[in-house]
């Protein structure tokens, strides 16, 4: 199986422009190919992972990935997706970003030697001439054409400001950019990025010519894969910080069942005749075979050590209620009113819901207990001596917290 095929055969790819260049290139190691990347947080999460997870296999296979991360366009924010206009952050927010962004990159891609590389595109749009782009670039661009774009017409009815409208001829140039620069001669992106990536392509063969190398591919399911990060109390960072490692595992060993082979094809290492044998596991294995992605992503995220131990964590929590390696959460003194503290600011302040109304709604369900005892009373408070030892916080059937105080 070629490198293009096993793509395929994983679902990662959606639709491509010329894909008999695309696959020469691909699998003859001759790609030099981009994805980028919004830094408008300090944590990459797990809706970045079908792009991380592409990136690596590229790399094995001898391509060259470069990191595009959207200083320039950041300032902007783009409209795809989106139906308000999202908040412009500081330089120095987005260079912060970057950085942490390049330290968690490099689990997955190899920077040495010039074997991958990652720019930001403020490096070049910062200093653009705005009549300059009128003239070089403006003539280009249909804005009828524009105008039908998906990530535009989902904006139309509450309005779309004029410069968000630029983004999709920013992004575009960021194409045209790469490809003088570095040569890059491919662009991978989401789905709702198709429009947009279909202007890079334009743009460089409308500048240089048709002969120009310039390729496009989008990830099937991205768009689902962004919501892969999102959960009721907030989004899986790949940051140890803000998502412990005994977390990220239980997100992955928490995914439906509908979901976990899809998972397990598009995101792990696995070959892919081992994952077709699971295509026929059912009921009791299905679990095993969330461990199993639980266990691969969290390895390739946080190493063989953590992964290791919040296997091991998990496995003695369901078995006895308790685990050394479970998370945890200390209250501080000013958590207590009267020396005391009730249940529904217990789940709040541990993390496992994100207001009142929502642990609430917990409590009433049956979904939480204290120390393996059920929690039905959403007036019952707990003294601080209750917590000497640690309390176990359980909501759901697979979420848990150590309190301490």
């Amino acid at each position: 199986m070629t490198v293009y095929d096993e793509l395929v055969a994983r679902g990662l790819i959606a639709q491509v422009t010329d894909e008999e260049e695309i696959k020469e290139l691909i699998n003859n190691g001759k790609a030099t190919f981009y994805i980028g990347f919004d830094p408008t947080a300090d944590s990459l999460h797990v809706g970045h992972f079908m792009a991380l997870c592409l990136m690596k296999r590229l790399q094995m296979a001898g391509n060259k990935p470069i990191a595009l991360i959207g200083g320039g366009t950041g300032m902007i924010g783009d409209p795809s997706g989106r139906t308000d206009m999202r908040q412009m952050m500081t330089p120095e927010t987005i260079q912060h970003n970057c950085d942490c962004f390049k330290e968690q990159m490099s689990k997955f891609i190899d920077f040495s030697d010039g074997k991958a590389l990652m720019v930001n595109n403020a490096d070049w749009l910062m200093d653009l001439n705005y009549i300059e782009v009128l003239r070089e670039i403006g003539p280009h661009f249909s804005v009828n054409r524009m105008l039908t774009a998906e990530c535009y017409k989902q904006r139309m009815e509450k309005g779309l400001s004029f410069l968000e409208f630029n983004y999709m001829i920013m992004q575009s140039y960021d194409f045209y950019a790469l490809f003088q620069k570095y040569g890059c001669n491919m662009q991978f992106g989401g789905d709702d990025q198709w429009s947009n990536m279909l202007g890079g392509t334009e743009l460089i063969r409308r500048k240089l010519g048709k002969d120009a190398y310039a390729m496009t591919i989008t990830l099937l399911l991205n768009s689902e894969g962004k919501k892969m990060g999102k959960t009721q109390s907030g989004a899986v960072w790949l940051d140890p910080k803000k998502t412990s490692p005994f977390d990220f595992y239980q997100y992955w060993r928490n995914v439906a069942d509908a979901d976990v082979l899809k998972c397990i094809r598009m995101l792990t290492f696995l070959p892919l005749e081992e994952i077709d044998k699971m295509d026929a596991w059912e009921g009791a294995q299905l679990n095993t075979a969330k461990e199993i992605l639980a266990f691969e992503l969290t390895k390739l995220v946080h190493g063989q050590e953590e992964a290791q131990k919040a296997r091991d964590a998990a496995k003695a929590l369901f078995s006895s209620g308790n685990a050394a390696d479970m998370p945890s959460v200390t209250l501080a003194e000013e958590d207590f009113a009267d020396g005391a503290i009730d249940i529904l600011s217990l789940l709040v302040k541990s993390g496992l819901t994100p207001s009142r109304s929502e642990a609430r709604r917990a409590v009433e369900q049956g979904g939480v207990s204290v120390d393996g005892e059920k929690a039905a009373d959403i007036k019952a408070s707990y003294a601080k001596d209750a917590f000497a030892e640690g309390m176990v916080l359980k909501k759901g059937k697979k979420n848990f917290r150590k309190i301490l105080v």
